[in-house]
């Protein structure tokens, strides 16, 4: 039997003796695990400006946040 057999009987187990809360908080973990990562959806072209932009925040370029939401704080407070 492998690993991945044993889990699920042994899943299965507590899943039957399990009450309503916990078997909502497994329903819920388990409906996590089947939906998309966001990430996966988006176009290459935005990875690649995503992944570009974190290198430059590691190198110290750009400008932090809140300089940015001083620039444009006049628009936030209309």
């Amino acid at each position: 039997m492998t690993t991945t057999e044993a889990l699920r009987k042994q899943a299965k187990k507590y899943i039957d003796k399990a009450d309503e809360n916990s078997l909502r908080r497994v329903n819920a973990i388990l409906e996590i695990d089947q939906q998309e990562d966001f990430w996966d959806a988006l176009p290459e072209s935005v990875k690649k400006d995503v992944d570009e932009a974190l290198l430059e925040s590691e190198r110290g370029e750009g400008k932090p946040h809140h300089e940015v939401m001083k620039k444009y704080d006049k628009w936030r407070t209309k």
